[in-house]
């Protein structure tokens, strides 16, 4: 962090990302006298499974979080909640906190039919999507728990990233291997092969245990696509339940069966979902929108 800032900058802000960029963000201010903003896009203290993976070195993360969190001039939350656990983890008053939403890009996240992806992977609809990091903060495990409960016609594809910690990746091989209803794709997609995988699910799941904002919800919803979702963070400021998707207790593989063969043998209320998801997306959580208030909060602090 502090190469990052070791040549003059001569802006009259700079603006930081999560932990990783928290030191550089507070070097910078220190060095050159410049007004610092910190985005909070999740919170070590939330996340304790990392020190499976860090040991200590979490805890020397969540110091370089709170030191540029309490040097920063103003702070963005992705969410209400993200802001609430900033005030609970570190004690900073919520008066310079501003909740400015994750966006996504609303020309390329859109429903697009593409077999090629759906051929290249072997994939038969119907399907039930779940994409995401392979972490415990995801909810992957619960979410293969749940395809048990699905229709026998309908398969789960389960596109994960890299791995919190490799014990991981041997956990879920196991658990995979167990059941003739998932495809898994263990490996980062192009953004064309992600939105074909979208465009052709049924429904997507996302059973996070913690979710300060959900970024694949407003892609799956830009998609037209109902979601499946818990009651978590700020994902209930992306999915509106009972109207953009179905959001379930965190931890429930049951309640997530459920709320998946709901949508499945209802057709029309979930095409209305995701038809109103993509409304909400255009709305709410373009990019345009979210550039003019972080445009909007650099005059503030100006």
């Amino acid at each position: 962090d502090l190469a990052l800032v070791k040549d003059p900058i001569d802006s009259e802000i700079v603006h930081a990302h999560t932990w990783y960029m928290s030191l550089a963000g507070f070097y910078a201010k220190q060095l050159y006298d410049i007004k610092l903003v910190t985005t909070v896009h999740s919170l070590e203290p939330k996340r304790p499974w990392k020190a499976e993976a860090m040991g200590n070195a979490y805890r020397l993360s969540t110091w370089a979080e709170q030191t540029g969190l309490t040097a920063s001039d103003k702070i963005i939350a992705v969410s209400k909640a993200d802001r609430e656990d900033i005030v609970d983890c570190y004690g900073i008053n919520s008066n310079r906190i501003e909740v400015i939403p994750n966006g996504v890009d609303i020309e390329k996240y859109r429903k697009r039919e593409d077999p090629s992806a759906l051929r290249k992977y072997g994939i038969n609809k119907p399907y039930v999507l779940f994409l995401g990091r392979l972490s415990r903060q995801k909810g992957v495990f619960e979410t293969v728990k749940a395809s048990d409960g699905f229709p026998k016609e309908v398969r789960l594809v389960l596109v994960t990233g890299k791995a919190d910690e490799k014990g991981l990746e041997n956990e879920l091989a196991k658990e995979v291997r167990r059941r003739e209803n998932i495809i898994w794709i263990n490996k980062m997609l192009t953004e064309k092969e992600t939105v074909a995988l979208y465009s052709d699910a049924e429904v997507f799941v996302s059973p996070s245990v913690y979710e300060p904002f959900g970024i694949m919800n407003l892609e799956a919803m830009a998609c037209s696509l109902p979601v499946v979702s818990t009651k978590v963070g700020g994902i209930k400021d992306v999915v509106l339940d009972g109207e953009t998707g179905i959001l379930v207790s965190s931890g429930s593989p049951v309640e997530v069966a459920e709320a998946v063969n709901k949508l499945l043998g209802d057709p029309i209320l979930a095409k209305r979902m995701g038809e109103s998801g993509r409304r909400r997306v255009e709305k709410e959580f373009s990019w345009e929108t979210i550039a003019e208030k972080t445009l909007a909060l650099y005059e503030s602090v100006l």
